[in-house]
């Protein structure tokens, strides 16, 4: 049954989408229905906007490029860097793969262990090839939500830097994490690493394109920033972010209540008989034998089916966190499909 033939009086539920659970911003609301930020060129150094991320993440406003989303950002540091050979870890985003063969680049893919609920270790960075030109890896990673240890990030690190690789770190899906800066890259930040952060995401804006890259130093944002088009990011786009750089009291009120509906749910579905990884992200990564993908979509929700574009079989799929309410319908469709099909 497709989207079309769905005539239940309750609205679709999409789960699919990896999007804040309590909307955008009142502040960031207004400020996209003001027209003065339609009929003016955008500032194209984001300068402004630069300035106000260089407080929120403590670094120099200098080193820090903005684009068209985090995955503009991703194409624009390879494109800008074009690394004869890669590392990637899966399972993963498929848009680093997309991102390096768009460039030529040789990858090698490390699979992680479903035994170790899919985390990067110690060990899986020992294995890294001695000449790799960049290792790109998400934390917390899409779609496991398993994010990297202080500890093994810095082996990461010291990995790296011995082997003069330039290590990507994806980190648009930190900020719904508390002690986030404990569990930041900026910890060991040094001029080969290269962070990826996004306002789509946390700030619920995925129509608002806006990511940026923290780099380790100036020359490496330079060569950043001479990639892609001058004008990127729209000027909606631009007031936005501006204004949602400023939203602290709505970040922190987002990782408490991510926090609490991230437990309810994962207890809710292991308890109907999910198996559920341990996730610190807005999305939990689960398994089962059925098509409950399909199953669900007659049912009028849709989850994220998560095949070998990421590294994982069939059997995977991807739940983003909603309110309560849309949470609990899904379970109960789930509990239902269950008991029908098993």
């Amino acid at each position: 049954m497709s989207l079309d033939e769905y005539d239940n009086n309750k609205k679709i539920l999409d789960f699919s989408l990896n999007l804040n659970p309590l909307g955008i911003p009142h502040s960031v609301r207004k400020v996209i229905s003001d027209e003065r930020c339609w009929n003016a060129y955008p500032d194209m150094e984001c300068t402004a906007l630069r300035r106000k991320i260089s407080v929120l993440e403590d670094v120099p406003a200098e080193n820090i490029v903005c684009g068209n989303g985090g995955d503009d950002m991703i194409f624009r540091i390879v494109t800008a860097l074009n690394p004869a050979r890669a590392v990637i870890f899966s399972p993963c985003s498929y848009e680093y793969r997309r991102a390096l063969e768009q460039n030529g680049c040789k990858i090698t893919e490390i699979q992680l262990d479903s035994k170790d609920n899919f985390s990067m270790t110690a060990d899986a960075v020992s294995v890294i090839p001695e000449y790799t030109g960049m290792v790109i890896l998400g934390s917390p990673s899409n779609p496991t939500g398993m994010v990297v240890t202080p500890y093994v990030m810095k082996c990461l690190a010291e990995q790296c830097e011995r082997n003069h690789t330039v290590l990507v770190c994806d980190e648009r899906y930190i900020d719904f994490l508390y002690k986030n800066s404990r569990l930041s890259a900026k910890r060991v930040l040094d001029r080969h690493i290269i962070i990826v952060k996004s306002f789509t995401r946390i700030f619920s804006i995925a129509g608002i394109r806006l990511g940026y890259a923290i780099a380790g130093d100036r020359e490496t944002a330079e060569k950043i920033r001479s990639t892609g088009q001058r004008f990127s990011i729209s000027g909606i786009a631009l007031a936005a972010a501006e204004k949602a750089v400023q939203e602290i009291e709505f970040m922190r009120l987002t990782r408490s209540y991510i926090e609490i509906v991230r437990r309810d749910l994962s207890g809710e579905l292991t308890a109907s008989g999910i198996q559920v990884f341990p996730s610190c992200a807005n999305f939990l990564l689960i398994h089962c034998e059925l098509p409950i993908d399909e199953l669900l979509r007659r049912k009028g929700i849709i989850i994220k089916k998560c095949g070998a574009e990421y590294g994982l079989d069939d059997g995977y799929f991807r739940i983003s966190l909603r309110k309560h309410d849309d949470n609990r319908r899904l379970v109960e469709a789930l509990e239902w499909i269950l008991r029908l099909y098993r």
